[in-house]
């Protein structure tokens, strides 16, 4: 396509669209960039698709026949931990929040601009394959595990274990926990962590950070109600505390 340039990713994106025209020309765009797509028109279909070709990324619409976006993110997350990019055509904050609760690691509102599709997906797919992190310490390298008491993160592994069991994270909310953690001691501002994990300016309506960290913290054993791991700092952010 004009102007674009032409890349050699080999990553794999599944299309959840009901509107097969939108479905074919997105699909044509992506794969003129590099990227090799397949397409699922009907929600129904959507959640065994994702369970048995576990493809890198899914980009799936709201509105569906057979089954919705909301619901088919909520069934998938048990066995699918890659992104997942939600398309609506609602500008409904509650349709967004509702998304991101149930999974979602972004979403975008429609109709879509091809290139911006693209370079969310290619922002985010890189973000997996390298995590944000921290400041490395003076004279030494990153580190790629951190562990606080009971808790430990590691980074190469992409995963995280609170008392020795594993703990059940997005691909998002990984590389949020991540970035949060190898910060210890230091506050992150909205928007440090909104430049860090999606690559553009945070334009400070945005309420996907604060969902992700209210669904980080039950899993690493924090109170919602009284945290003691992530703290929120008021009208600063948030901040990770080396010793909880």
């Amino acid at each position: 396509m004009d102007g674009v340039e032409q890349t050699n990713e080999s990553w794999r994106i599944l299309i959840v669209e009901d509107d097969e025209r939108l479905a074919d020309l997105t699909r044509e765009y992506l794969e003129n960039n590099g990227l090799t797509v397949s397409l699922e028109t009907h929600g129904g279909a959507a959640v065994e698709r994702i369970r048995n070709e576990q493809p890198d990324l899914v980009v799936l619409d709201l509105m569906l026949p057979g089954e919705d976006g909301l619901s088919i993110c909520r069934r998938v997350r048990p066995f699918y931990s890659g992104p997942i990019i939600m398309l609506t055509a609602r500008t409904d904050d509650l349709d967004q929040v509702l998304g991101l609760e149930m999974g979602a690691d972004d979403y975008i509102g429609k109709p879509v601009q091809p290139r911006v599709l693209l370079a969310r997906i290619r922002a985010m797919l890189r973000r997996v394959e390298t995590a944000p992190a921290g400041k490395p310490e003076e004279g030494g390298e990153e580190p790629v595990r951190l562990q606080f008491n009971d808790l430990v993160v590691d980074r190469s592994m992409r995963e995280a274990w609170l008392s020795e069991e594993s703990i059940d994270l997005t691909s998002a909310e990984f590389d949020l926990l991540w970035l949060l953690a190898s910060n210890a001691g230091r506050v992150l501002s909205r928007e440090e962590i909104f430049t860090a994990l999606r690559g553009i300016e945070y334009d400070g309506q945005d309420r996907s950070i604060d969902v992700r960290v209210s669904r980080i913290r039950p899993k690493i054993g924090d109170d919602p109600i009284h945290p003691r791991r992530i703290k929120t700092v008021r009208s600063k952010g948030y901040l990770f505390v080396k010793e909880a």
